[in-house]
């Protein structure tokens, strides 16, 4: 079942959903050339979000007076951003794309380009950081925009809750169009998650453990539901 559109009207472009989509598709390409040279894991490993490194460079910092730990604590603070970006997968990247298409666009209208943007990034980093504490021992790092992506469906439903989404379900070689409720697809997104492995990279084995942490992504619908409470868009 593949979201298409939803019924409400748009006013302006949605270039920020336009511009963060651009963004991971020209990264998941430079990925997609690192791991054909055998080089992907690296990146990943420095720009992901470890839990176990950023708990263990957080308690050295607040727990010293040393310099050091302090500037690793600093720059390990990019990866919170510079994971979203990231994705393990095709059907990953395509995914979370058309979910903040459909859904994303809306938003960005009703909040405007900077606030949907400040939006976007904070159920992100605040997924992630949630991530780090309810499994801070896990030594694999994450990236993709799971956390934003549920943050905005949990946003979508708050405000819209009603919506009827344009859908198109694939029957071989038949699509056949259908109308569905709003609130179906935060538990197909849920369902989703179970087929981000079908073509990922090589690094597959070492990202995204289906963990605790990993499943914790559902608190981002909170997250969404409680910031799109707190913002003001009129």
């Amino acid at each position: 079942m593949i979201p298409i559109s939803n019924r409400i009207p748009s006013g302006r472009q949605p270039v920020v959903v336009y511009l963060i989509i651009g963004i991971n598709i020209v990264l998941f390409i430079w990925e997609w050339k690192l791991d054909v040279k055998g080089e992907l894991s690296h990146i990943i490993n420095s720009w992901g979000v470890t839990p176990t490194k950023i708990f263990y460079v957080t308690t050295a910092a607040f727990t010293t007076l040393n310099p050091a730990a302090w500037i690793a604590w600093l720059l390990l603070q990019l990866s919170l951003v510079q994971g979203l970006f990231l994705h393990s997968s095709f059907s990953h990247l395509i995914g979370n794309s058309l979910f903040l298409l459909v859904f994303g666009k809306t938003l960005e209208n009703l909040l405007g380009h900077l606030k949907f943007l400040y939006f976007y990034l904070l159920c992100g980093v605040l997924t992630f950081g949630l991530q780090i504490l309810v499994e801070p021992t896990l030594n694999l790092p994450l990236i993709g925009s799971n956390g934003a992506i549920v943050g905005i469906l949990g946003a979508y439903l708050y405000k819209f809750p009603r919506t009827k989404i344009d859908t198109i379900l694939p029957l071989l070689i038949i699509f056949i169009p259908l109308e569905i409720p709003a609130s179906f697809y935060l538990y197909w997104w849920f369902i989703q998650q179970l087929f981000y492995s079908i073509g990922n990279l090589s690094i597959h084995s070492s990202v995204n453990s289906f963990s605790l942490g990993y499943w914790m992504h559902g608190i981002g619908l909170i997250i969404g539901i409680v910031l799109m409470r707190s913002l003001k868009y009129k």
